[in-house]
């Protein structure tokens, strides 16, 4: 045998061993369950690659995944179980070197499940997706449309479920301070007259970012604010600061840039499925300048608005909106912006950010931002502005 055909014999033996190596003792070292309002998730923290097959069984509906040569380190018994969709669960070893999952679930269910790599701390996980029936959710979302009126509001609370986003330095968690902002505010909107707000998210579980936009449309929002809590490795920085999409191209702005990178990069850490990575037909067919030029002066209005206000409640990063291109302001005709709150990496500032008095002195804010923009826009009466009619919604938060 020539040297050369010795040389690629032993790269395709090295390359079969690398292979097998990968899939071989991998061990599930921990399991979590998110629910959210169209499905549950269930995500188990690997070890390393795996193999796995799904498939369903029926009377009674079951979900079953079978995880080659891996084994059973975490606990079950952790999970808040039933759920709405998920009843049990419960695994075993069907046959040698074969770990099986077995989900007891509701009728008519959809599984759909895939393998996310290691990123930003996080090790292998495989993502099973629980989907409720298509007509339950589309009767709740007709059903919350029908209860909105007047003028509204999409709030959006970054992050959530798999997807933390930053973290202080005290282990409070961005997901978590931007939930309690967006609740507080979306009630008091919901308590002026001739405004409502609907929430992209209600609770501890992820919403991929274009499916956020979708549910601004869905809802006819006539704006949206994205909450968030930035993070950076001096622990000193502060100050809230608030973005607008960018019109075309790349960003200028080093630091806003990043950032969008930053918060850009949640559906990976989420966790996306390859039917979440659609393009956005709407903006994909852009009515033209004047109507990007009118968009944009619209949420240029709105974050100035937005920034005058913040103002009030705490220090401010930057005295003037950024541009960049975050996924989450792609809807160009509903004015967008999004606010980072403070800096949750600064231990004093993230200890604000836990406090429920200043998570009330934030809605207060973008409230009046809200109503400020409105009336400047000819939405809302100037009559409406008194400070005990914007104030009063909290009275009773």
């Amino acid at each position: 045998m020539s040297l050369n055909r010795f040389m690629i014999s032993i790269g395709i033996l090295l390359a079969l061993l690398n292979a097998s190596a990968a899939y071989a003792g991998s061990a599930v070292r921990d399991i979590r369950l998110w629910t959210a309002p169209d499905h549950s998730r269930l995500v188990l923290d690997l070890s390393g690659q795996i193999s796995y097959k799904l498939f369903r069984l029926h009377k009674p509906e079951r979900i079953v995944i079978d995880m080659m040569h891996t084994t059973m380190q975490a606990s079950l018994g952790k999970l808040a179980l039933p759920d709405p969709v998920l009843k049990s669960i419960r695994h075993g070893k069907p046959e040698k070197g074969v770990l099986r999952l077995v989900l007891d679930v509701k009728e008519k269910v959809q599984p759909r499940s895939f393998l996310l790599k290691p990123m930003q701390g996080k090790p292998y996980r495989l993502v099973l997706d629980l989907m409720r029936p298509e007509q339950t959710q589309r009767d709740a979302v007709a059903a919350s449309s029908r209860s909105k009126k007047g003028i509204i509001v999409a709030v959006d609370a970054g992050h959530g479920g798999e997807d933390p986003g930053a973290i202080g330095p005290h282990r409070v968690m961005e997901k978590d301070v931007t939930l309690a902002v967006a609740k507080k505010l979306a009630a008091a909107i919901n308590k002026m007259p001739g405004m409502s707000a609907v929430l992209t998210r209600k609770g501890d579980y992820f919403v991929p970012l274009k499916r956020r936009v979708a549910l601004a449309r869905k809802a006819h929002a006539d704006m949206m604010i994205s909450i968030h809590a930035d993070s950076v490795r001096q622990r000193d920085v502060k100050g809230a600061s608030v973005y607008m999409l960018s019109d075309r191209g790349a960003t200028q702005d080093r630091a806003a840039r990043a950032l969008a990178a930053k918060e850009n990069a949640a559906d990976e850490v989420g966790g996306v499925t390859p039917l979440d990575q659609v393009s956005d037909p709407l903006v994909s067919r852009i009515l033209g300048d004047m109507f990007r030029r009118d968009s944009l002066n619209s949420s240029q209005m709105l974050a100035e608005e937005m920034l005058h206000r913040l103002k009030k409640a705490g220090p401010i990063k930057y005295s003037s909106p950024k541009r960049a291109r975050f996924v989450v302001l792609l809807a160009m005709e509903i004015p967008s912006v999004l606010v980072e709150l403070d800096y949750i990496s600064n231990p004093s500032r993230e200890r604000q950010l836990r406090s429920s008095k200043h998570q009330k002195a934030l809605a207060e804010a973008l409230l009046d931002g809200s109503v400020g923009f409105f009336e400047k826009m000819g939405r809302l009466k100037t009559s409406a502005r008194d400070q005990s009619s914007v104030r009063s919604p909290y009275a009773s938060l």
